[in-house]
């Protein structure tokens, strides 16, 4: 496996190579999960409701950065291989909101369980200072998104 330093401009912004590296990395792992043999929406859609609970449609459409009727097409998609439901907004009639059914809860658990395999293994064949750096890095830049997330 080829090894280097990365080599940063700034320290302050991302080089060439570390944003390389995060995209790879991003298309490798998501192209590890499989199960239920989802589109990049759907699996991204279902792992939304799957770790953050029921959702208005037009907040799930908004939170994936979708059109209202394209996320309502992909729902019905979903819903039709009993990933997700429907149900109307207990507090607003006109609402819908879409959760998870137990089978779609099992394919985002295997989805994750898939890309965790492939980070693993991803992880593994680096060098132990390697593996401490990822341990070290990885959870504190899922902290600062976390942050950015609470103050939007």
């Amino acid at each position: 496996m080829h090894k280097r330093v990365m080599d940063f401009a700034s320290p302050t912004v991302p080089s060439d190579d570390l944003m390389l590296a995060v995209e790879q990395l991003v298309r490798y792992v998501r192209r590890s999960a499989t199960a239920g043999g989802l589109s990049t929406a759907a699996s991204s859609a279902l792992g939304r409701l799957g770790s953050e609970g029921p959702q208005r449609l037009t907040e799930l459409a908004r939170a994936e950065n979708v059109s209202q009727p394209n996320m309502t097409q992909l729902v019905t998609r979903m819903e039709r291989d009993g990933l997700v439901r429907r149900t109307a907004d207990a507090t607003d009639g006109r609402g819908v909101v879409v959760a998870v059914t137990d089978t779609g809860l099992e394919v985002f658990r295997q989805r994750r369980a898939e890309r965790a395999d492939a980070l693993r293994q991803l992880v593994e064949e680096l060098s132990e200072p390697e593996q401490e750096a990822v341990r070290i890095a990885l959870p504190a830049l899922a902290r600062a998104v976390q942050e950015r997330r609470a103050q939007s």
